[in-house]
């Protein structure tokens, strides 16, 4: 199948990955030459990582590689797509201009998937010319790894639509499974309030950043604390994807913490500019808490 990637960064290049990892012709797509690059440089490690795992072999390494094809342009990238994946940067008007182009430029008859994590389908449907067939398609971080697929199916969306999304998801390993439009859908309308909500305990002073992130580890049984999956997430995209909330349900309950908007403005924005909750300049092996935060 021939599969179109918008967007080289960590979803992208895993999404592009992934596809190519099962013998999917892939075209992956950013207007940064350097993004491409290290988007490359990224998969091969990846799949390196997956070779001394006994996942693949080296010659699965090579195939994969060889079904990548990298493109500046949408134009150039989506024009033989059966599926264009859209994996931008999570900005409302950013993935609504996207979504005009391949609209007009991708062979009619391409699905086109957003990778988004809290941005109504129907609304990016509603700027193409074929909304029945514009569905989200949201992988999970990091994508190699983690086996779910939320398929989101817009207002318009047909069945037809979500069951190919639905059958090409289980083609690549994936374990799909099915939600409506309405803002943050599932995993982002239960995650994201409690990401919140452990911010605001922190803002408050109810507990310290290894504290709260320690009782939701051991008392709760999951992998990572909130606040250190908010740093892996980025905090501007966990602001980003609250704001969606907060304005689609208009419940107070969605406010982002004053705390998270301090710190996005600030840049901090977690693993990505090295400070968050935790300091990750020396890497992201050993969990050391921010000055700030001490």
């Amino acid at each position: 199948m021939k599969i179109s990637v918008i967007g080289a960064g960590t979803m992208g290049n895993g999404i592009a990955h992934v596809f190519a990892q099962h013998g999917n012709q892939v075209s992956l797509i950013d207007i940064s030459e350097k993004a491409l690059e290290k988007a490359l440089a990224q998969i091969v490690k990846n799949l390196d990582r997956q070779i001394k795992k006994e996942l693949i072999t080296e010659a699965d390494k090579t195939k994969a590689l060889d079904n990548i094809s990298t493109f500046t342009t949408i134009a150039e990238g989506v024009k033989e797509a059966e599926l264009v994946v859209e994996a931008a940067t999570e900005n409302e008007n950013i993935k609504l201009k996207i979504f005009e182009e391949i609209d007009a430029q991708a062979p009619y008859e391409a699905i086109l998937a957003s990778n988004t994590s809290s941005i109504s389908i129907t609304k990016i449907a509603s700027v193409t010319k074929k909304p029945e067939q514009v569905i989200g398609m949201h992988f999970m971080n990091p994508v190699p790894v983690m086996k779910l697929v939320e398929v989101i199916s817009g207002y318009l969306t047909t069945d037809e639509t979500t069951q190919k999304i639905i059958d090409i998801s289980k083609s690549i390993g994936k374990v799909p499974v099915a939600a409506n439009d309405y803002p943050g859908f599932v995993a982002n309308r239960i995650l994201m309030p409690m990401i919140n909500e452990a911010i605001y305990s922190l803002y408050s002073g109810v507990a310290g950043v290894e504290e709260i992130d320690t009782i939701m580890k051991l008392g709760m049984a999951h992998p990572m604390g909130p606040l250190q999956l908010a740093d892996f997430i980025g905090l501007d995209v966990c602001l980003s994807i609250m704001k969606v909330l907060y304005e689609g349900l208009g419940n107070d309950k969605y406010a982002p913490c004053p705390l998270l908007v301090n710190m996005v403005t600030a840049g901090q924005m977690g693993v990505k500019s090295g400070n968050g909750f935790y300091n990750w300049s020396h890497g992201t092996k050993e969990l050391i808490v921010a000055n700030q935060f001490k």
